[in-house]
């Protein structure tokens, strides 16, 4: 059923006449005449009653009233949910997060998301694998880890050095590592995922052994083990931005060595006809990103 022929049928009942409806519709009655022609022979029956005087619905016409109305609520709605201009996101968004990323930064921001998109539903993994997005039919993935050669969409949300720290308590006690081999001198949290630590020195990125007191598959572990006084260790920044700002974490830096320059990256199956819900939810996520740079760095 073609819905320009749907709408001329109503623009028809409304005004009450061929030509009334033409006007309404602005297009010639010859137009109108076939458009509902059209739909008769599609569905089979009449319509109309039609005289060189009058036009009235017939009893299959005012039946159709209801579904033909409810045809053309459905397109009007349909073009406004999906349209990107509509300003609005609704439906459920399902992504992927880093574990700690998503329990520092995501989490938080859901809120006034929520708050201004209600018909919008969240289904959030957070998970430090690697998903497969296509396969498990989600919108959207943010990752952390290098990104490898794919036929995904990526685009870069902010920046997400690694970083050495551990407590002022740990510090205050077994002092203060200035160089690479003085990490060999320490307790270390570590992520089980990275079995050695990435540092660039002399503008190479070599994988150094650390002596692992703790090792987790978790990052909120690692974080937790570190605020503890359980060693040092090798995180990324919006893993520990806020332990930073409080001081239960101390950045350590390292007189003969750097940290790996990482980043936040939305990773999309395409970018064509992308939604709105995941359009408005990178933006609420770059607007959060910022206002928490802007607080916790000045």
């Amino acid at each position: 059923m073609f819905l320009p022929d749907v709408r001329t049928f109503l623009a028809i009942a409304s005004a009450g006449s061929l030509s009334a409806a033409a006007r309404q519709l602005d297009v010639v009655p010859m137009q109108v005449s076939r458009r509902i022609a059209a739909l008769e022979e599609d569905l089979g029956v009449r319509l109309f009653h039609r005289t060189t005087r009058s036009l009235t619905l017939t009893a299959e016409g005012e039946a159709f009233v209801p579904f033909a109305t409810a045809m053309a609520d459905a397109e009007s709605g349909a073009r406004a949910e999906f349209s990107p201009l509509s300003g609005r996101a609704a439906g459920v968004l399902r992504l992927t997060a880093p574990s700690g990323f998503g329990q520092s930064v995501v989490l938080p921001m859901l809120v006034r998301l929520l708050a201004t998109n209600p018909d919008l539903r969240i289904d959030l993994d957070l998970s430090d694998r690697q998903v497969d997005i296509v396969g498990q039919g989600l919108d959207l993935a943010l990752r952390i880890a290098p990104l490898e050669d794919s036929e995904l969409v990526a685009k870069k949300i902010a920046s997400n050095p690694r970083l050495v720290c551990a407590a002022p308590a740990y510090l205050e006690k077994h002092g203060h590592p200035s160089t690479v081999a003085d990490l060999d001198n320490h307790a270390c949290v570590r992520l089980s995922a990275v079995g050695q630590w990435p540092l660039i020195v002399d503008g190479r990125l070599i994988r150094k052994r650390v002596d692992a007191y703790v090792t987790t598959s978790s990052v909120e572990a690692a974080r937790t083990a570190a605020v503890q006084g359980l060693g040092l260790v090798q995180l990324t920044y919006w893993d520990v931005f806020r332990q930073l700002a409080d001081n239960s974490l101390v950045q350590v830096h390292l007189q003969d060595a750097t940290m790996e320059d990482l980043s936040v990256w939305a990773v999309m199956p395409s970018r064509r006809y992308v939604p709105n819900r995941v359009t408005l939810f990178l933006g609420a996520l770059q607007t959060e990103i910022a206002e928490l740079s802007r607080v916790h760095r000045t």
